[in-house]
């Protein structure tokens, strides 16, 4: 295990850095993806609630945080990274705009009551849940579509080899590659734009 510095790109925080312990069962989006999730989802992130599920390290929510969102709920399952994202949360004083779930997340998607406004949602799964449970994986983001309000936009950072096809409806997304990271992209089709292109996108 390693102490690693994880810096936030853009927004009122942009530079400032979060400490995390990286081991196997932790992978903190490279900052170039980072960096394009949030280009691509642009003027969508400003005055919205953020759910960074699978949280992780945080560093996704407490990016939107800092790029404008109007709250960021981040879902982990792992006391000791709940932890971490609560100490991190506090030093960047976010406050009331945070909370953190701790609890497992294929039980927390059955219980959500989304909010009556759009929301973003990224999904950073562990490599196990979609080698070794692609159903339960599949159902999740299946009833995530389903609740998602209008306007929202459900991301998905997926790993290079996943069968993509697996994804529900898979021809209503737009895949995006950076070397062995996948960024997918869905919204609910009523209100579904053409989302902006990204020159960092790198097909690999």
């Amino acid at each position: 295990m390693t102490r690693a510095q994880i810096k936030i790109v853009a927004g009122s925080h942009r530079g400032r850095a979060l400490e995390v312990d990286v081991h196997p069962g932790l992978r903190p989006t490279p900052t170039r993806v980072r960096e394009s999730l949030f280009n691509i989802l642009g003027h969508a992130v400003p005055d919205r609630p953020f759910f960074d599920v699978f949280a992780g390290s945080g560093v996704i929510g407490l990016e939107a945080l800092s790029r404008g969102a109007s709250r960021a709920y981040f879902v982990e399952r792992d006391g000791r990274l709940a932890g971490a994202i609560d100490a991190s949360v506090a030093k960047f004083r976010f406050g009331e705009k945070a909370r953190i779930v701790r609890g497992d997340v294929y039980r927390w998607a059955e219980r959500w009551l989304p909010p009556g406004e759009a929301v973003n949602i990224y999904l950073s799964p562990p490599f196990p849940d979609l080698s070794e449970r692609p159903d339960e994986f599949r159902n999740l983001v299946s009833t995530l579509q389903r609740l998602a309000p209008p306007a929202s936009v459900l991301t998905v950072q997926l790993e290079a080899g996943y069968d993509e096809s697996l994804l529900p409806h898979i021809e209503k997304w737009d895949i995006r590659r950076y070397g062995r990271n996948i960024l997918a992209f869905w919204e609910p089709e009523a209100v579904a734009a053409e989302t902006p292109s990204d020159p960092a996108q790198a097909d690999e």
